[in-house]
């Protein structure tokens, strides 16, 4: 019977809706960054067997530490999770939400259940691989099975190696290792139905979980940008191939106007998985040549997720300490005034200011201004690369270990592939020639919206009369420079210099 060979019920174990449960032993699928349908092998391999299916999202922040979800994850992952409560909905099945320890939680249910296996996406975070171990043990030991799938990569880490058999460090040759390898494999269609089981488990209530916030309700800017879920995920997919593809390679520099993708938080949250990205981009180069060439930058930066992936894997401490060893011992400087600038987007240099503001307004930053802003903080300022790695964890949408850990350290010089150490952007530069209108920073920084192109990304530089018509009053309606640029390179070069000197003088 179906519950009669489990062991009495235990305290917080899984409560049922009703007593009569039926004999055909059901599959948990659980959910993390998967939340999806479509091309998920584990609901897939579960869906094909025609047992009844139980899918699960359990809330757990426990093991990852300070990389639990962030506000602005957390945001999204609500609307995310009602998402794809109401796409299973459709197919005759439900999600169940449960709060507590992942293992704990998960062999519970699995026992209440009956269930014969629990099938779900392999995760890469150190923390999470540690709690897949473990929940492999547990399941074994209460006679359950445990199914682990792919499904977040194109390629997995271990399937990629250079011709010493080690990892790789570098991305081009990582990248040619990958475009050697067959072509992903066709993008698995959603289930068209899944088999209930006869009573369901109970559930939590969504909004008992606090994701969203409400007094005070800062994602305003955010419902109104972003549409969460496999729906929103494809919409942007298609509109991005209809309207942004064929420019990419040119545009996806300009903040200032619609050129990338904005798929990242999807892709981050699983609402759309990389073979599909991939297969429908090769398909419409296909269809118009004219696309190609944004195609192919395009598929590049879906490889650079993956070397990121890769990395992560392969070096689990990538997130806290410097890939490169020797970067340990630069001399960082702990300046809460100058940090508490750069996150408000006070710092004085527009570009900067421009893509903090709109982080903290809609929870994405354009990539050209994130490695511009992240320059700033750790380079001009010599705070911490990974100060910067904790804010964008709390205020990204697309919070992603990996990406934000090795976007980080490539930007400080410390990580693989790195950008020189002497590579120290100007944001004066940076905002001339990717923002040449100023249209950017006026959209985020509106105190200086009427101030001409030529001197809207150097006001400090403009005439008096030039601020005096635009309403700028330096220093008072808009801050002066938090550092000159001429400064701030100069002390990054000596600080980065004194650590190749130490590290030529350790050999």
């Amino acid at each position: 019977m179906y519950l009669n060979s489990a062991p009495p019920p235990q305290k917080n174990s899984i409560q049922y809706d009703g007593r009569d449960l039926m004999s055909n032993r059901p599959i948990l699928v659980w959910f993390r960054r998967d939340l999806r349908l479509a091309d998920h092998p584990a609901l897939d391999a579960a869906a094909a067997t025609g047992t009844p299916v139980i899918p699960v999202y359990i809330l757990d922040d426990a093991p990852a530490g300070a990389w639990a979800l962030g506000g602005a994850s957390r945001w999204w992952l609500a609307n995310s999770l009602r998402a794809l409560d109401g796409d299973l909905r459709e197919r005759g099945s439900r999600l169940i939400l449960l709060k507590g320890d992942n293992v704990a939680v998960l062999c519970d249910l699995a026992r209440a259940a009956n269930a014969e296996a629990v099938y779900f996406t392999r995760g890469y975070e150190p923390f999470i691989r540690t709690v897949e171990m473990a929940l492999h043990v547990g399941l074994k030991e209460a006679d359950v099975g445990c199914r682990r799938f792919g499904g977040h990569l194109l390629v997995e880490p271990e399937a990629v190696v250079n011709k010493s058999g080690e990892p790789f460090k570098v991305f081009t040759p990582f990248h040619k290792a990958c475009q050697a390898k067959p072509t992903p494999s066709s993008a698995l269609a959603p289930p068209a139905e899944l088999t209930a089981p006869a009573r369901w488990p109970k559930t939590e209530p969504l909004a008992s979980w606090g994701l969203e916030p409400s007094k005070p309700d800062w994602a305003k800017e955010m419902r109104q940008f972003w549409t969460p879920g496999e729906s929103g995920a494809q919409q942007r997919l298609d509109a991005f191939i209809g309207k942004g593809l064929a420019a990419y390679a040119g545009s996806r520099n300009s903040p200032d106007i619609d050129g990338t993708s904005r798929l990242s938080p999807h892709l981050a949250f699983g609402e759309i998985g990389p073979r599909q990205i991939w297969h429908a981009v090769e398909r419409a180069s296909g269809e118009h040549p004219a696309r190609q060439r944004g195609a192919d930058s395009f598929i590049r930066e879906l490889y650079w997720r993956e070397f990121s992936y890769h990395l992560l894997f392969h070096c689990p401490h990538l997130p806290e300490k410097p890939f490169r060893p020797e970067f340990a011992a630069l001399p960082w400087k702990q300046d809460s005034q100058a940090l508490a600038a750069w996150q408000q987007g006070k710092t004085g240099y527009p570009l900067v200011d421009a893509g903090l503001r709109q982080l903290w307004s809609i929870g994405w930053m354009h990539n050209r201004v994130r490695m511009v802003t992240a320059s700033l903080l750790c380079k001009h300022l010599l705070i911490p690369w990974q100060t910067g790695e904790e804010w964008f964890w709390d205020t990204l949408v697309d919070a992603d270990l990996a990406n934000n850990a090795a976007s980080w350290q490539w930007v400080a010089g410390s990580g693989a592939d790195a950008a020189p150490y002497f590579r120290v952007f100007n944001p004066i530069l940076q905002g001339k020639k990717f923002d040449p209108k100023g249209n950017y920073v006026r959209r985020w920084v509106p105190e200086l919206a009427e101030m001409p192109a030529e001197h809207i990304h150097a006001p400090w530089d403009a005439p008096e009369a030039v601020l005096r018509e635009a309403g700028v009053t330096l220093g008072v309606t808009y801050p002066r420079p938090i550092i000159a640029h001429e400064e701030g390179r100069r002390q990054a070069l000596e600080a980065y210099a004194a650590v190749k000197t130490a590290g030529r003088d350790s050999v």
